[in-house]
């Protein structure tokens, strides 16, 4: 049985309250994470196996999909997600870094996966729509070619669901940038 992670963002604190009590309640899954987020959006994060956790985001979205923004299930997430998302990522030194925006937060969940999964990559830190207005981005590093080609992956993938912003890659960032943002 494979390890699996899933999110629901909703448009209104009400509905994804709602949907978040329907995933746990009729799927065997773990709430990792559950909160309002800017501007008023709520999202819902959950693990557990693959198919209770595709069964529990189906069907939250189904039945609130008025005010559905965004869900996921990555079936194999990458290891290093969790870290960047609770900022505990410990990094020697920064050497190429890539920065990549979203409209959204689920997207910015699955493009973070996308890329680390694409080249050699240490993802950073992932912010999830907090005080950005409802935006996400992430933060990563590794050599220049890998960090390219990571965002490129990413943005491909998040793009076609329309949910890219805007992304950069700085080749070596000046040492008061990296102690800025870590």
């Amino acid at each position: 049985m494979a390890k699996a992670l899933g999110m629901i963002e909703f448009k209104t604190v009400s509905t994804g309250v709602v949907a978040t009590d329907t995933m746990v309640k009729t799927s065997q899954v773990e709430l990792v994470q559950a909160e309002t987020v800017c501007p008023g959006k709520y999202i819902a994060l959950i693990s557990g196996d693959l198919s209770a956790v595709q069964a529990a985001v189906e069907n939250a979205a189904a039945l609130n999909g008025d005010n559905l923004i965004d869900s996921f299930v990555l079936g194999n997430p990458h290891e290093s997600i969790f870290p960047a998302i609770y900022g505990t990522t410990t990094l020697e030194k920064v050497r190429a870094l890539g920065i990549l925006e979203t409209f959204n937060a689920a997207a910015i969940i699955e493009a973070a996966d996308a890329a680390a999964k694409t080249a050699a990559v240490d993802l950073i830190e992932l912010r999830i729509a907090k005080g950005m207005c409802g935006k996400s981005y992430m933060f990563l590093t590794g050599e220049v070619a890998a960090v390219q080609a990571a965002i490129e992956n990413a943005k491909t993938l998040i793009g076609d669901k329309g949910m890219y912003l805007d992304s950069s890659v700085i080749a070596q960032p000046d040492e008061q940038v990296c102690k800025a943002i870590l």
